[in-house]
């Protein structure tokens, strides 16, 4: 619901966002490789595991990226009313 205290330009996080999963994924593939490399198998799969969600973290932040700017009403248009609560 908007109610007209929004600020005219607010600015997505998502870049900041992208450079820390970024920075996330190259420490969690460094994890799981060398948890493998010196037979620690169950930080490995926990690394393991941690890649997979920053993966996906990463896709849904690229996605944003590509719908771009999403509609925000002007200046002209007022707030919502809240909705009027009726106790029965």
């Amino acid at each position: 619901m908007r109610t007209g205290s929004e600020p005219v330009t607010a600015r997505s996080a998502l870049r900041m966002r992208l450079w820390l999963t970024l920075w996330g994924l190259a420490w969690a593939i460094f994890g799981t490789a060398a948890f493998a490399l010196v037979g620690r198998p169950g930080w490995a799969a926990a690394c393991g595991v941690l890649w997979l969600v920053i993966t996906v973290d990463l896709t849904m932040i690229l996605r944003h990226r590509r719908q771009g700017p999403h509609y925000q009403p002007g200046r002209d248009i007022p707030p919502y009313r809240p909705p009027e609560h009726r106790h029965p």
